[in-house]
């Protein structure tokens, strides 16, 4: 409700700058088309890339400079740290990378921001840009017509890159005007005071505007026409870094877990940075000066000097926080931590969608995910404890003793837990292969069919367990020593599966699949004519006869559904082939 009235007085109070005053005009026009610059130029990076980016970052996090190095790069090139942080939080969610990589990118991605300062203070206000702007935008629209995704993505860059340049001419044109009828410069304030005020407006034009590159763009163009004096700018580039962290926050509120813990890397770091700039402000504009000097930067070119030292502290920041890196992420993995018992989707992230290396992960990982859930309610169906059985020497002997029934309401965790599950990982899963090649949304079609197999064994044992309820604490030995060599012929199937998938070698993992499959051929109770051989020695009745041939036959379906899951889950195409698919 509150956002909703801030929104419309927002509005109000912007209609009434524009309205009322030309110069305020010009410089709200050009801080929107820069705005707009910058979406297309993020998209445009997007499409232009190809995914070139996700698998750059995928392969570049191993260590914390390498994190670093990316994060720095990558946002130097796109020129956009928003888009950085969608495709981070969608990588940590699919557990493409690690929380300390991507703690490691987002302190690079700071770094990286900088340059857009380079680009505006080098650029930007030393040359007549509008004349560039207008031949960018028109070949842009031209590029953006095109079918083709590289096309498409290189006229959405031009576009960016027009509407960039040329909403920093209408503030430059602003605030030239506006000199003319109020000196800004001379509502200066000096001392710590001073700092202290310009950090807080500059963090507050960010949190309004909502990109820190728009507001250095800002603060650059009001620099090189003498509205604004060099500290007062210094301090504002400060308040600039701390206003993006509150944009990061907002944005987190509704997202998931990982978004909320590099929102708070990104507040923490901004926050460390800010307050050590804020102490040695002097300090660190004198060797800005000094720095210029060796570098070639004129010592009355203050809008260099300004670029310089956005960089530098920085630098500076991430040299301070980046020691403590695993200190902070243990801390971050301690807040924002699952309550709720019920079985949501772990690695599913509207962020995740659109990246389809992240895409593909984040769906097999879920698909394992709805697995492992599903060997737990299998296992509690036939009164067993996944602990005691997987991995035991003796799973005969395990299963003598599991005899005691499991309350486990199938119908209700079937509705309650994998219904949900399993549809929201069919949902998201279609809407990813919208943007795969044909090989990803083939795999990604398998893993439906992986998904619809463990739905249907969890099914199949809803109507098993019935019998084994019954019959396991009935009187007939016979007849119980039967239901509990169906339950060792799951629970073995659960067992073998459950090494096979920790094993690294492919080949390892068909010769076991193909071991189990030997054995299910034995699983048959008609063929194997165990069942005729109960009823002639009179040890079993018709009625349990009907029970045991009806309910072999869920063990094998069980049994076979489970391991085609675990094929596509755990094998490549190529030995897929090689092992052969049948039922």
């Amino acid at each position: 409700m509150y956002k909703k009235y801030f929104y419309t007085l927002f509005l109000l109070f912007l209609a009434f700058l524009i309205l009322s005053n030309e110069n305020a005009k010009e410089i709200i026009a050009g801080i929107t088309i820069f705005l707009i610059g910058m979406v297309f130029m993020e998209d445009g990076f997007k499409l232009f890339s190809g995914g070139v980016l996700e698998k750059v970052l995928k392969k570049s996090t191993s260590t914390l400079p390498k994190s670093i190095f990316s994060g720095f790069l990558a946002t130097s090139v796109v020129q956009s740290s928003s888009l950085l942080t969608i495709i981070v939080i969608s990588f940590l969610s699919a557990e493409l990378i690690t929380l300390s990589g991507a703690v490691g990118v987002i302190f690079g991605s700071n770094i990286g921001t900088t340059t857009t300062a380079w680009i505006v203070s080098s650029f930007g206000v030393k040359i007549d840009i509008a004349k560039y702007a207008l031949p960018m935008i028109s070949f842009g629209v031209v590029f953006s017509f095109n079918k083709e995704k590289s096309y498409k993505g290189f006229g959405n860059i031009l576009l960016g890159l027009g509407f960039v340049f040329l909403g920093i001419a209408y503030m430059k044109s602003g605030f030239d005007s506006l000199k003319d009828a109020i000196d800004l410069a001379s509502l200066s304030l000096d001392g710590y005071l001073g700092v202290i005020v310009y950090v807080a407006v500059g963090a507050l034009a960010t949190i309004i505007i909502q990109s820190s590159s728009a507001t250095m763009a800002l603060i650059i163009t009001a620099l090189a026409v003498g509205q604004i004096e060099y500290y007062n700018a210094l301090a504002l580039a400060i308040g600039a870094n701390i206003g993006t962290t509150v944009t990061a926050i907002i944005g987190s509120i509704k997202s998931n877990n990982n978004a909320k813990r590099l929102a708070v890397a990104h507040l923490i770091f901004n926050v460390v940075t800010a307050v050590v700039a804020i102490v040695f402000l002097y300090q660190l504009a004198d060797f800005v000066q000094y720095l210029s000097i060796k570098v070639g930067i004129a010592k009355e070119d203050y809008i260099l000097q300004l670029a310089l030292f956005h960089t530098i502290f920085n630098v500076l920041g991430v040299l301070l926080v980046s020691p403590f890196t695993n200190i902070l992420v243990r801390y971050l993995k301690s807040i924002f931590k699952e309550k709720d018992t019920q079985v949501k989707a772990k690695y599913l992230d509207e962020a995740v969608v659109h990246s389809p290396e992240a895409a593909f992960s984040a769906v097999k990982k879920e698909v394992e995910h709805l697995y492992d859930n599903a060997i737990e309610v299998i296992s509690h169906a036939l009164s067993l404890h996944r602990h005691k059985y997987i991995g035991s020497d003796d799973i005969s002997c395990v299963i003598e003793e599991s005899n005691e029934t499991i309350d486990t309401d199938i119908n209700k965790y079937y509705e309650e837990n994998i219904k949900n599950l399993y549809s929201e990982i069919l949902y998201f899963a279609t809407l990813a292969q919208e943007e795969m090649d044909p090989e990803q949304k083939d795999e990604v079609y398998r893993l439906k069919t992986a998904c619809r197999n463990i739905v249907e064994a969890i099914k199949d044992v809803r109507e098993l367990q019935k019998n084994i309820d019954k019959y396991l604490h009935g009187k007939n030995e016979f007849v119980r020593n039967e239901y509990n060599n169906l339950r060792k012929n799951i629970a073995k199937t659960i067992d073998i599966l459950y090494h096979a998938r920790s094993l690294s070698d492919d080949l390892d993992v068909v010769s076991k699949i193909k071991d189990l499959r030997n054995d299910m051929q034995h699983f048959d109770y008609i063929q194997n004519g165990k069942i005729d051989t109960l009823i002639r020695e009179h040890k079993i009745d018709s009625k349990s006869a009907t029970s045991l041939i009806n309910d072999n036959s869920f063990t094998y379906t069980i049994s076979n559904n489970l391991i085609e899951s675990a094929i596509t889950l755990w094998i490549n195409d190529k030995d897929i082939r090689t092992l052969g698919r049948h039922r």
